[in-house]
């Protein structure tokens, strides 16, 4: 091939096989316990996090015995389900309907017995889903450290290191809580490294981390925290539960969908339309504007010299950046990088991208994140915009917005984090 015929919707079309490879329809039948594991106790169903709702509905389609259970998931992420209750709640900020569901569920697995089975349904956006608060906090505590964080450049993991801490549900306890009952616990990944105690703050994993390492992360980002918090943290009174707790040894962790599958799925569409992949890595960090100009530095590469390879070629790449807000923009981490690496590239011939949260919302807007094209800058200068104003304001949304060039899914009901593709086309011949 030496040119795609349509190459921005070749990268949608690499995006959405990404996401359907994440499906819960497809990705929990195979990891569901059989009838005569369950043996003669009963299977308790709970979960938490963006896909959780689509979780949930798979296990009903495939579960040929009684069931019940609790699950919560965002806004407009719900699903059908006929014994298994929905609950719906806010992310990223929790609300006071994610505190009820998080009370629920743990009076929900009181009282169970070693024959019994919890089937715990977790994925990304559970740290802010199940929001109970430690001892001595509130749920505005909850919310005012959560938007500090989300503001202060931190990684999903430090992030989600102090709202353990802080959490009366999360770091291991709602696994404590089932206790003496097995949990057999069906992961989502939404985090660099596939980490079980990052995603959604680990409530049915141990924990390692510790109060002193949550107050280093406050430290090192200079986040003001109500003084409840910090006593809390400084006592020691929020540790979590610890590898070795008797209460986990009848726990198990399966991970079901994670980035790097998402990236091969992606891969596998290229392949097919005569484009080769080149996954660059499925756990990338860093400033979101700092990745989108080294991705975009790799792309000039060979786009000008065909290295380190040639094209027509993809570069594809997963993981977690983040913002440092200094703008009074619209945010999303994924539309930032985008800019950045549009601005890097200058409208460079031949050179096409996406870069989108494969859960539908990219910060906290419904909106998925943008695709680029060697026009994009001109475009956006023909009306009045100024690309670098944007980035500065860290308004991604309103600059692809005002171009035409969003991308928006609706609910995808999963969650393997962010789906970054840069399409170079080979050079037209030369006569």
């Amino acid at each position: 091939m030496t040119a795609s015929p349509n190459p921005r919707e070749l990268l949608r079309r690499m995006f959405d096989a990404a996401v359907a490879s994440a499906q819960p329809a497809l990705c929990v039948p195979p990891h569901l316990p059989t009838p005569a594991q369950l043996g003669g106790g009963r299977l308790i169903v709970i979960g938490a996090g963006k896909a959780s709702a689509a979780m949930a509905q798979a296990v009903e389609e495939h579960w040929p015995g009684p069931l019940t259970g609790l699950v919560v998931t965002r806004y407009g992420y719900g699903a059908p389900c006929q014994r298994i209750e929905i609950v719906e709640a806010a992310h990223p900020v929790p609300d006071a309907a994610g505190l009820a569901a998080a009370q629920r569920m743990l009076a929900f697995v009181k009282g169970l017995t070693p024959q019994d089975l919890v089937l715990c349904l977790i994925s990304g956006g559970g740290s802010a889903l199940l929001p109970l608060p430690g001892p001595g906090l509130t749920l505005q505590h909850k919310q005012d450290v959560n938007r500090a964080l989300l503001k202060s450049g931190a990684t999903i993991s430090e992030m989600n290191c102090v709202r353990r801490h802080l959490s009366g549900i999360k770091g291991g306890r709602l696994a404590a809580a089932c206790h003496p009952a097995r949990v057999l616990t069906l992961l989502i990944s939404d985090v660099p490294g596939d980490d079980p105690i990052d995603i959604a703050s680990g409530p049915t994993v141990a924990d390692p981390s510790t109060c002193a390492d949550a107050l280093a992360v406050i430290k090192r980002y200079g986040i003001e925290v109500p003084p409840q918090v910090r006593a809390l943290l400084d006592s020691g009174a929020g540790e979590s539960v610890k590898p070795g707790d008797a209460r986990l040894a009848g726990s198990a962790v399966r991970m079901i969908a994670a980035p790097q599958l998402a990236l091969e799925a992606a891969a596998a569409v290229a392949r097919q339309a005569g484009v080769t992949p080149y996954i660059l890595g499925d756990a990338l960090e860093g400033e979101a504007r700092e990745v989108g100009k080294v991705l975009a530095g790799m792309a000039l590469q060979v786009a000008r010299h065909g290295q380190p390879v040639p094209a027509p070629c993809v570069l594809l790449s997963g993981g977690e950046t983040t913002v440092t807000l200094r703008g009074q923009g619209r945010g999303g981490r994924n539309v930032e990088c985008l800019l950045s690496s549009a601005i890097t590239l200058g409208g460079q011939a031949g050179v096409y991208g996406i870069a989108c949260d494969t859960d539908g919302v990219d910060g906290a807007e419904d909106i998925a994140g943008a695709l680029i094209d060697p026009s994009t800058l001109a475009r956006a200068w023909a009306k009045g915009i100024a690309p670098k104003d944007a980035l500065d304001h860290n308004d991604g949304h309103g600059f692809f917005q005002a171009l035409g060039d969003s991308v928006v899914t609706g609910p995808t009901r999963t969650n393997v984090n962010d789906f970054r593709a840069l399409l170079i086309e080979a050079a037209p011949a030369q006569p």
